[in-house]
């Protein structure tokens, strides 16, 4: 989804990508002309913030980092939270847009709800963004997208997972909590995300999940991306659980000036430019 405004700046090779969650911020730039990501850099908060909060945290960032006071080509806002939905194609009405997330999700009545277009799956996204971010955006820079997270991970697993036969439970992990996207044939069976405090929170929310797709931890393959590594708590949970375990790839061209941690970290941030 895009928000305009009128602001004329002259084109840069520069492009700018913003993952805002409760729990932490993270940004990356690309210099297009070059294929090279510029800067990437990510900020975990010590407890989980309320949006006002968050705001601060993102001017502060803003303030204080040069390189992100830039003009920019294209900028992407992503917002990471549990307040979303898909809807397939066929059934979507906007003028019922509330209708679909209030079932499950606790929304308030002056919550703006947007949506993306999910090609890939003929589905609609339906989420709450972060609107007072997005304002603030809109003044600092002007014209940008904006998308939720899911709609990245549902577009880009499908995609890597097009010619695949085998179902596949990938777990995108942040701090604090982690989204879920099942594929099987694929085909999307399942999107979902979970909070979770501890290893055995989220070897409950995963091992719950699967068995509601009556999927077998001896067969199926859990695929980690996101702040995870083998070293790890939630990875040597799962490791007791699920036969066969391992990690998944951006699987992209960009050259790095200070590299990612691993080749699945970062996997929305990066995946959205």
């Amino acid at each position: 989804m895009a928000q305009t405004n009128n602001n004329t700046n002259k084109p840069t090779p520069l492009e700018l990508s913003i993952q805002i969650s409760l729990s932490g911020l993270s940004f990356c730039i690309l210099q297009r002309d070059t294929n090279t990501i510029t800067a990437l850099k990510e900020v975990d908060f010590q407890k989980k913030l309320n949006p006002i909060e968050v705001l601060d945290a993102l001017k502060h960032l803003l303030n204080t980092e040069k390189i992100i006071q830039n003009t920019f080509n294209a900028i992407t806002v992503i917002h990471d939270n549990e307040l979303a939905t898909l809807v397939p194609k066929p059934l979507f009405n906007e003028d019922c847009i509330a209708d679909y997330l209030k079932f499950n999700s606790k929304i308030l009545i002056s919550d703006f709800i947007a949506h993306d277009e999910i090609v890939t799956n003929d589905s609609i996204n339906v989420y709450v963004p972060y609107m007072n971010i997005n304002n603030f955006i809109y003044d600092q820079f002007g014209a940008f997208t904006f998308k939720h997270i899911s709609t990245i991970l549902i577009e880009e697993i499908l995609h890597l997972e097009k010619n695949s036969s085998s179902p596949k439970v990938y777990v995108n992990i942040s701090q604090n909590h982690f989204e879920t996207v099942v594929v099987n044939n694929a085909k999307l069976l399942l999107y979902n995300a979970f909070e979770y405090h501890s290893s055995e929170d989220f070897i409950y929310y995963l091992l719950f999940t699967t068995e509601q797709l009556n999927l077998n931890p001896e067969i199926f393959h859990l695929v980690f991306i996101g702040n995870v590594t083998k070293e790890d708590a939630l990875y040597n949970m799962a490791y007791q659980y699920i036969r066969h375990i391992g990690f998944g790839t951006r699987n992209e061209t960009y050259n790095y000036r200070v590299a990612p941690k691993t080749d699945h970290s970062n996997f929305t941030l990066i995946k959205s430019l």
